[in-house]
């Protein structure tokens, strides 16, 4: 098997800096499932140019990472990405200066509509309970070393 995701070879320590990627609210979803049987794919890592619209999805299951299946879920909304990038599992994702969660992983159900982009919270609560709106900023941060 050459894939070096499924190896476990690639970490996030490859990555030295990233930036920002800037997005917007569309979409505010509201909902929860208990048995949504997402499948994170093993990449750690997704590139988007801008434009590209992701679909946010909350879990608080703690085992949620690449190559998992996660249940539990909230709906949380779509995003417009205004700036591209690469997304990064272990990112903050940050709405009008508060962060909802970070980037558990990826489910690939919808491509090549959307990709689903699953966030680790605290406490898996959707979109509208996060009072979202549509027009809201989103950052999606970035780091230096």
């Amino acid at each position: 098997m050459a894939d070096p995701y499924a190896r476990k070879l690639v970490n996030r320590d490859f990555y030295h800096s990233k930036a920002d990627i800037k997005a917007k609210v569309i979409v505010v979803l509201g909902g929860t499932l208990e048995n949504r049987e997402l499948h994170l794919i093993q990449p750690i890592s997704r590139v988007f140019s801008s434009g590209t619209i992701i679909e946010l999805i909350g879990t608080d299951e703690i085992a949620a990472s690449p190559g998992a299946i996660v249940n539990a879920i909230a709906y949380i909304g779509f995003v417009e990405l205004l700036t591209g990038g690469v997304l990064l599992a272990g990112d903050l994702v940050i709405c009008n200066g508060k962060t909802i969660g970070t980037i558990a992983g990826y489910d690939d159900t919808h491509m090549p509509n959307h990709q689903n982009t699953i966030l680790a919270m605290e406490k898996r609560i959707s979109g509208i309970e996060l009072g979202m709106k549509i027009g809201d900023e989103i950052i999606i941060k970035g780091f230096t070393k």
